[in-house]
Order: structure tokens, then sequence, then C-alpha cells
């Protein structure tokens, strides 16, 4: 099914427009009560919120429905991110997700645009232009909006897809109608089949980032080449005098290209079966599911003791200054049989038993609508049919919990408007890497903010390669609940940035920093902050470290010791580090008993390194000098996957000697199952100088080999090396005239070096309960390693 587009905006005759309107009904309709769902956490969710003084929200129809609790949601606060740049998007989601009790997919989505803004009011912005100033809604700046009122008009008279699964419920022809929506109840400007079906039929201002399913093998090259991101939209394409005739009309432009060719607009003129474009040409990524449990809005599997979180790139490309991101989770049962054959042919109408739920559970469709079988709200089913009359159990039934609008069922959540601007050209990051470091939560103890969370740094725990740049801001709000716990003037969000001391029994409760990360600074365990003239977070200059722990960049005197008269938004700007080292800091006004601790840590190593989660679809990492391949279907289930390039200086201070002739870097794989061998992975070197298989070879250190380097097969061909990497290691290449000796020692010496690099940097960030047992039971190993390799440089 296909439908009009939003691209082609009406010339609006004010005139007639004005006569139009004022013979519109609007309907006023109950708000349905819902439970806690999904809630982003980085960047601010705004579930509808504005500056709401009080726990609820006071409109959960200002821009969008998200079938949220009144609850949740931060206040407004700007911010923006550099294009290019990694922003980590955390989210909580109730009803679990890649769990054997549901079917699931969390899709999210950004759009742009001049008039995408916040609004200074929480009432919904109408949809009658004589209501707003100089009658034009999308431009009066009293109202927030997303989607404009030009979408919102074509999406009513837009006849709905008549295809779709709707059950029992009785919906009207126009695609502000949906099953969980049938009484066609406005959100803002936001069509309602669009938010409920993806990937939608129809053009709409939504690109595409990632869709994360718990079928990826089934869905996700469905999804790729799908999305409106790369594959056009078609439309019937009708004049602004149709329109304008029609306004108010619901269901009265067609969605296929027959009917909209055959539409009559006046005279001779009529429909214009149109394509749309695609939007970006670059497909969407597409993962498995990131694991959550059911009714628990906490942390996942992948990253256990955090909250799920996806990394988002922000396109290079991309220059707006009003941009919103949204995130949208679709679940539904084993009941529900969601992609297949869940559709019009299954709706009571057609069907008088509606949705198959008997066949489930060995009944024939006789036998079930005796029973209760059906597929309706709160059935009453007889469990005990088997039972002779008289037993006292034969009438015996039971009544089930269900609402046919929500088996199959869609929630979502926004940010508020944020901006993305063009990298400074003054600044020089290694390979363009840019991290956002932000705040989340808001004020108030773990009761006061629920669904909310309370203060943290995202990401609580940051890996930076020398060279690469982080930049620092967060925002906040004034208008918190003013009988919310915590610390400074009432109702306030502030934060800081300080680097922790060392503490009494630093030594106790810290590992020796991992070679290439350089010195400790700070533990977890204190309170107070190191003295500005000790040590610096990130190695920052003085005045730097005073604006970060003081905020006085944005304050000129005022009382300070609690932030009070500081302002909500701070900006530390790009910084580029240079400096390696584990910093450990804390934000010293939320460090109280209420909200427990506000603290987080940067890891600057002088590798290069990155990770990520590969699931059955499969994945890749690319990194200077090495790159990682897996085909799909190699990992049965979703793992991170890290890959760590040493330096030359590193890698060669662990030889006695030098080796002139080593012709790659040192790379080390983590991560790879046991269970993969023989498996799809490639492995790619990059070599210093043009080689061949006859000239050169790849070896491997790891446990199997004994901790010694061992030669394995591989395709060499001038600058690459290419190799099958189905187990963890270390990989090198060298040139074959290269002493066999030297295998035993480099394996041993950077092998036994590796190990506390990759749990430092992959345990720290996924297992960090783990690294404290590794801590302790391998203490005397390390100091061992550093006497031995003291003697041996």
């Amino acid at each position: 099914y296909h439908s009009i587009s939003l691209l082609n905006y009406l010339s609006v005759i004010l005139d007639r427009l004005r006569m139009r309107l004022l013979s519109v009904l609007c309907l006023s309709v109950a708000i349905q009560v819902c439970l806690c769902d999904i809630y982003l956490h980085n960047p601010r969710g705004s579930n509808n919120r504005l500056d709401e003084d009080s726990r609820n929200r006071n409109n959960a129809r200002r821009l969008f429905d998200s079938q949220n609790n009144d609850r949740g949601g931060y206040n407004v606060g700007g911010m923006y991110y550099y294009a290019g740049s990694t922003l980590a998007v955390e989210w909580t989601n109730q009803h679990s997700c890649n769990d054997p009790n549901n079917h699931c997919n969390i899709v999210l989505q950004y759009m742009c645009g001049d008039n995408v803004r916040d609004g200074a009011t929480t009432r919904t912005i109408p949809d009658t232009p004589l209501e707003c100033m100089n009658d034009n809604c999308n431009r009066d700046l009293r109202y927030g909006m997303n989607e404009n009122f030009d979408y919102y008009t074509l999406c009513e008279m837009r006849r709905r897809n008549q295809g779709l699964f709707t059950a029992d419920r009785n919906v009207r022809d126009s695609a502000t109608r949906t099953r969980q929506n049938s009484n066609g109840q406005r959100y803002g400007y936001e069509c309602a089949e669009e938010r409920d079906y993806y990937p939608y039929w129809s053009p709409a201002p939504w690109i595409d980032i990632v869709i994360m399913t718990s079928r990826p093998e089934e869905r996700c090259q469905y999804y790729k080449d799908n999305s409106f991101n790369v594959k056009e939209r078609y439309y019937c394409l009708v004049t602004s005098g149709f329109i304008l005739e029609n306004l108010g009309d619901e269901g009265v432009i067609p969605i296929t290209e027959e009917e909209c060719n055959e539409l009559e607009l006046g005279g001779d003129v009529r429909g214009n079966w149109t394509a749309a474009p695609p939007l970006t040409g670059v497909e969407p990524d597409c993962i498995e599911a990131l694991w959550s449990r059911d009714n628990h809005l906490g942390n996942g599997r992948i990253y256990p003791g955090y909250a799920n979180y996806y990394n988002w790139t922000i396109p290079a490309n991309l220059e707006d200054e009003h941009c919103v991101l949204r995130i949208r989770y679709n679940i539904s049962t084993g009941d529900y049989q969601d992609f297949d054959g869940a559709d019009a042919g299954n709706n009571t109408r057609g069907n008088p038993l509606g949705l198959d739920v008997w066949s489930q559970v060995g009944l024939t469709e006789e036998v079930a609508e005796e029973r209760g079988y059906v597929f309706e709200n709160n059935p009453e089913v007889d469990l005990f049919d088997e039972f002779e009359e008289g037993s006292g159990t034969s009438d015996f039934r039971l009544r089930l919990a269900i609402n046919t609008a929500q088996f199959g069922r869609t929630f979502q959540d926004r940010s508020h408007v944020f901006s993305v601007r063009p990298t400074p050209s003054d600044v020089d990051c290694l390979n363009g890497r840019i991290e956002n470091l932000n705040v989340r939560g808001k004020r108030g103890n773990i009761v006061q903010v629920y669904p909310g969370v309370e203060y943290d740094f995202v990401p609580n725990r940051l890996v930076l390669p020398v060279g690469s740049c982080v930049h620092i801001q967060w925002t906040g709000s004034n208008t918190n609940p003013r009988n919310n716990d915590g610390q400074g003037l009432r109702g306030t969000d502030r934060s800081n940035m300080v680097l922790l001391g060392l503490g009494q029994n630093a030594n106790l409760i810290r590992a020796p920093p991992p070679v290439g990360f350089g010195s400790n600074y700070g533990v977890w365990s204190t309170s107070y902050p190191q003295s500005i003239n000790n040590a610096r977070l990130l190695n920052v200059s003085v005045e730097s470290a005073d604006n970060l722990a003081t905020l006085m960049s944005f304050q000129l005197r005022g009382e300070m010791s609690e932030l009070d008269d500081a302002g909500t938004y701070f900006d530390f700007g790009l910084y580029k580090v240079t400096t390696a080292g584990i910093y450990y800091y804390l934000c010293t006004r939320n460090n109280n008993f209420t909200n427990r601790s506000q603290k987080g840590v940067i890891y600057v190593t002088s590798q290069s390194i990155d990770a990520m989660v590969v699931g059955p679809q499969g994945g890749g990492i690319d990194v200077a000098e090495a790159s990682l391949s897996i085909a799909s279907d190699v990992f049965d289930d979703s793992r991170q996957v890290a890959l760590i390039v040493w330096p030359d200086n590193l890698a060669n201070a662990m030889l006695s000697t030098p080796n002139s002739l080593t012709i790659s870097s040192f790379v080390e794989v983590s991560g790879i199952p046991s269970s993969s061998e023989d498996r799809n992975i490639s492995l790619n070197l990059a070599l210093n100088r043009d080689s061949s298989s006859s000239t050169a070879a790849v070896y491997i250190a790891n446990s199997a080999t004994g901790f010694v380097f061992r030669q394995i097969d591989a395709d060499i061909d001038g600058s690459t090396a290419t190799v099958t990497a189905n187990q963890d290691g270390v990989y090198a290449a060298y040139l074959l005239e290269a002493p066999v000796i030297v295998g035993a020692v480099v394996g041993v010496l950077l092998f036994l070096l590796l190990i506390p690099i990759t749990l430092a940097v992959i345990y720290f960030l996924i297992f960090p309960k783990k690294m404290k047992s590794l801590i302790a039971t391998t203490k005397g190993k390390f100091n061992n390693t550093t006497r031995s390799f003291a003697k041996k440089v």
C-alpha cells in the first residue's frame, strides 16, 4: 500500500481556508491511561514534558503519542553535537526485548527542520490555523512541533491501509486511526499509522538510524532494503484545490496507483501517482535487539550493571540547528503472529473468532468458540471442559487480562530539540574521532524520579585513544519539583567534574594500570577531590580544570559552593586528549547519600582500540592498521568484540631487541567464542611493505598455542594480510627471514601483558565485578611480570 507525501506542501488560500475550517467539528475524547514502557535517558527524553515543576507531565498529547507513564521524561534543555561524533543513546524499556516472552523491535530515528521546536507552552499545537498567530501554526513559536501541519492534514485525508490487522476494533478510514488509536485522537501533528508501523509505506520525515530486532536473521535485510533512507515512497499527488475542497474529510486521498490515477480533481485533472526519492541513500544499521527483562526498567545483559545503549555516529554531512531523536519500541507476544498472517484477514469482521489463538492449545474453531478461546477483550476461558457435569468445575472460567488494542503495541519517546554543527577546523582529532560525554538524570531520589533516573555521566566508562577528542557538555532544569531531594537550591539540576583523590587505601582497591594506559588518577571509592595543583582530569590546564569544577566560564561570582548560581547548561567544548591514564572523577554537588554517587572514569590509551556488539547478523570493526569482519550466523547470540592495535613503541619495548622484520602492528582480537572454529571471521592486517605469501607469514599467540607465536594460514597480497581470526589472540605479520625463536620470546611477554589490557578495557566497561575478582587473584602475577619485564628490558 502506498500513500500521499508531505513533501509537496500546500499553498493555502487563507480566505477559503478560514471558511472551510469553521465547519470542522472538533471531537473531545478521554486520554487512555497507560503504564510505563520506554524512556530515553540520553539524550534527555521528553515523554511530552516541557518545563513542568510537577512530577507528572501536564499534557500527554503535546507532541506525540508515547503511551508511557505521566511521570516519565525530563524537562527541556538544549544541547548540540558535532557532525561525525559518537553519541551514546541510552534507554530503558519495561516489557522486555529479545526475550522468549515476546517479539520485539526497537527503532531509532531522527528528523530535522527549520520549524522543529520545543515551544513555550505545554498545550497541544492547534489543528486550526485560525487559532495560531498569523494563521500559521507551523511558525507559531508558542507551541512545540516536530511533524508539521501540512503533514498531519494529508495524513488525516489519506485512506488508511486496509490490509492491517485491527482485531475487533472499529477503525474508520483515515491514516490517523489505527488499532491502537481507533478513535483518531490527535497527538501534536503525528500521523498515527506511521507511528504504529515500520517500515511505513508513505513518505515521512524520519531518517532511520538503527533497527534492533529480536529476529535479525529474518528481518534485518528486509528492513535495510525497505528503509525510506534508500527506497523511494509512492504517493498520490493531488492539487491544493482538492485539499481545500475536502479539508476536514477523512480518507479521501487513495493509496493505490490505480485509484489515484482515476481520482477526479476537477475537469480532466486527476491524481498523479508520484515517487518521493529516498531520504539519504544510506542504509540504516540493523542489529540483534539488546536483551532486557520483563517488568523492569533497569539494566541489560550485554552491559551488565548498565542500561542498554546504542552508539550513534552522527552523520558527517549533517548540519542543522533543529533536530529531534525518536525511539520506538514495538512488542507482541507469542499469541500474536506479527509478520506471519496477522493481517486484515484475521479481523473479527471477516472472521467471527478473529485471530487464531485456539490451534496453539490444540482446539478446533468450534470448541474454541464454546470455551472462550477467542481474541477479544478480557475473554473468559474454560480450562476444565474435560470434567463431567456436577463435578463443580465444568462451568468454571478464568478471565484473561487481554486488550486487543495492546497485543502488538508500539511505545515511543523523543528527545528535546538539539543541534548538529560542523567540527571546528582548528581541532585535529585522531581519525576524526569525537566522543560525547554528557549527564543523564534529574534531581530527586530513586522513587521521586522514577521512571526517570538519578544523575550519572554517560558514558559512565569512556575509552579514548590518545589524540582523539571528547566533547563534554550537559544540561538540566530549574523547575524540578521543589520537594525532590538533592543538594543546593531546590528544584535545580547542576553538575561539575573534578578528579578524585587517591584515598588512604588506594593500593588495596585499585589495580596497577595496564601497559599503554599511563598512570592511575584517583579511585572509585573516594569522595574527596584531588588537589588541582597535583593532578587534573585528562591533564587539562589549571584554568580548564577550574572551569570544569566551578563552571566559572558561564558565571561570574555568585553563590557557587553548590553551583546554585550557575546556569542549567554547561559546555566545556571540544578537547583533544594527549596524556594516557585512567582518570576517576566525580560531581561534588550530587555525591550525597540520597543520590549515592555521580562518578565516572575515562580510560585514555596509547593504543588504537574499538569495540562493538556483534550478533547473528554479523558486523565489523575498523581501527588503525587493521579491520575485523564477522559474517552472519557466526555467533548464536550478541556479544562484545574488541580490536586493539599496539603502537610500535610499545610493541618494540616488549622485545629484548627491536625486531625490524615485523611488517605489521601487533593486533589483538577479543570476544570470539571458542565455538567459532572454521567460521567466517576475517582479520585484515595492514603491512608496511609490499609482500606475498612466499616472503611473509602471519603468527598468532594465545592460550591454545601456549602463549607462543605460531604460524597460521594467511592470504598475503601486496600491502594486506588476511587471516581467519576464529579465536582470540594476538596477530602479527613477519618476513619469513625472521628467526623462529622470536615467536617464543615475543609471544610470552606480549600475551602476558595483553591479558590485563584486554580485561581492563573490555571488562572495566562490561564486567566490573569480574575485573575486581581478577585483580584479587592475579595481583602477585602482575608483580612477577613486572620484575621479569624489568630484567629483560
